[in-house]
């Protein structure tokens, strides 16, 4: 069982940063998939960043494309999102994943769910 848990958001003026952080508790962690979802109010949740186990290929979300760097340290087990040049509209509640296998960009693929930290951008 991976047990996922986010840190770092907050409330940010638009043009700002912030970094995410997913802690994992299992010793393995560089055997599973790492992704980074968010969710806004109303609205579904949504694929923002995903990275496979070696660091070697990372995929992003075409909203955020050049804004986030996703990255992940096996050695600590954890994942980071680093998100700059914020924007309203990524104001969500940001959720870290694990999945065995490739690396994906598909919500269903993902076992393990952190319970979420919130990222509020005001303009």
């Amino acid at each position: 069982q991976v047990q996922l848990v986010e840190s770092g958001g907050g409330l940010v003026q638009a043009g700002g940063s912030l970094r995410l952080s997913c802690a994992a508790s299992v010793g393995a962690i560089r055997t599973y998939q790492l992704g980074w979802f968010r969710q806004a109010p109303g609205k579904d949740r949504e694929f923002v960043a995903a990275i496979d186990w070696a660091a070697s290929g990372t995929d992003y979300a075409d909203s955020v494309k050049g804004r986030f760097t996703i990255s992940r340290d096996n050695a600590k087990n954890a994942m980071y999102l680093r998100m700059k040049s914020l924007r309203p509209e990524d104001t969500a509640v940001y959720y870290c994943a694990a999945k065995r296998g490739g690396s994906s960009n598909n919500i269903d693929a993902y076992s393990y769910w952190g319970q979420g930290t919130q990222v509020t951008v005001s303009p």
